[in-house]
């Protein structure tokens, strides 16, 4: 199969590094997703990024439609992030102590999020997540939390459940390893389903906090309605519970200000990461200051970390968020592109007779291979995985990198033009047909 440039693409050096990578990683790869378990086929070895594209140690060439699972919105080896990184990287790699970076990117968020008055900076989305939970436990004094089907807040062991037996709200472990004593706090509603979560209170007076994806990445690109939302927020009122907005994948990807700036529904706790670390490992959660007063050392919440707020995360970030906020017209550009892109694929997805489901919200996409509009977990899991993995398999082989699951988003970066998107489109036609 002849990729974009016009080449057949071989990927014998891919196949003989994911051989190697076997012998010494488990499944080969270090987070399960990459394996393309759920797609088939070898996953690519990268060799190098350059803007919209990815080059593998084939030496072909992608144009890439996953960028590193969202951080780079300005594409691949941005060079104001390179020369952050390159500068901080001369003066020490990490030191366990205080810098003014820290402080820098923190007064870039607070002054952005409205309700953030401050911010903790870790080093994974994960461990925001776990940590802005506990926050949420220590300051309201109750242990049960409220997850949402479908909703992915990392792998720590108490958002690691799927729904109990019959009508139970009340999780079960969905991983060997997970005692089932770590998860019986933890309480399974339905997305954009507000009686589930009514339920979820009925069944516990003891709810700490409502954890939810306001733009959910992590079933493909589901967003939560503004009037769900909005009920939500009541309900958590009512019932003394704080409101956690999961953005570590939506934070300044689909806009400038969070979810909120387009719901109007303002969240208690808020995490980030992704973009905030500009390519580089971190997370981070923030809230109004009476929440984040109860967080060690200034309270009794304890929370660590000895790479915390590393300066070479803490430079990428500052930099990638400065520049976000200094050309925030780009977002309009950004949805345009991604808007064009999925419309395209409506288009050539209809002339061949396929059923498929698309979605946009600002530089985040996503489509499913399904009959019915898509609000949750139970609607995307009815999706035709079959016609997903031929679509992602054709699709590589000419040249084009989605992510290698249906239950997950693409992105569109500043290096991706409109040439690229009907490239795109162009392609997608001749593999639906193929479908």
């Amino acid at each position: 199969m002849k990729n974009i440039l016009g080449y057949y693409m071989s990927i014998t050096e891919s196949q003989e590094a994911f051989k190697q990578a076997q012998a010494l990683i488990p499944g080969g790869v270090n987070s399960p997703v990459r394996a393309f378990k759920s797609v088939g086929g070898t996953p690519i070895f990268v060799k190098s990024g350059d803007g919209a594209y990815l080059i593998d140690i084939d030496d072909n060439r992608y144009i890439d439609f996953v960028q590193s699972w969202g951080p780079l919105i300005f594409g691949h080896c941005d060079q104001d992030i390179e020369e952050a990184v390159c500068k901080m990287a001369k003066k020490g790699l990490s030191f366990g102590a205080p810098t003014l970076i820290e402080s820098e990117l923190a007064h870039e968020i607070v002054s952005i999020f409205d309700s953030i008055d401050k911010v903790r900076f870790v080093s994974s989305g994960t461990e925001a997540v776990m940590s802005a939970i506990r926050l949420a436990r220590g300051f309201t004094g109750k242990d049960d939390i409220v997850k949402f089907a479908g909703c992915y807040h990392g792998h720590s062991d108490s958002l690691l459940v799927e729904a109990g037996s019959g009508l139970a709200t009340f999780g079960n472990p969905s991983s060997p390893g997970v005692p089932a004593d770590f998860t019986k706090h933890t309480l399974l509603a339905t997305y954009n389903d507000i009686d589930s979560v009514k339920k979820c209170f009925k069944d516990s007076t003891d709810i700490a906090c409502v954890i939810i994806e306001p733009i959910a990445g992590n079933m493909g690109l589901v967003p939560a309605d503004k009037e769900f939302l909005v009920e939500l927020r009541e309900l958590c009122d009512k019932n003394g519970t704080l409101l956690i907005f999961d953005e570590v994948m939506s934070g300044f990807r689909a806009t400038l200000r969070g979810a909120q700036s387009i719901t109007g529904v303002e969240p208690d706790i808020i995490t980030l990461g992704k973009v905030i670390g500009g390519g580089m490992p971190v997370g981070a959660f923030g809230a109004k200051e009476q929440i984040m007063a109860k967080l060690s050392p200034e309270g009794p919440v304890y929370q660590a970390g000895t790479l915390s707020g590393n300066p070479i995360a803490m430079a990428a970030g500052y930099t990638a968020v400065k520049k976000l906020r200094s050309n925030a017209h780009i977002y309009s550009i950004l949805e345009s592109r991604a808007k064009r892109l999925m419309e395209g694929f409506s288009e050539a997805a209809s002339k061949h007779n396929i059923a498929l489901q698309t979605c946009v919200r600002g530089s985040m996409f996503g489509f499913f291979f399904n009959n019915k509009s898509v609000k949750n977990f139970s609607d995307a899991a009815e999706s035709d995985l079959a016609q997903f993995a031929a679509f992602h398999a054709g699709m590589l082989e000419r040249g084009f990198y989605f992510a290698c699951s249906q239950f997950e988003t693409g992105f569109i970066c500043t290096k991706t033009t409109d040439e690229m998107i009907e490239q795109t489109i162009a392609a997608a036609d001749e593999v639906f047909q193929t479908i």
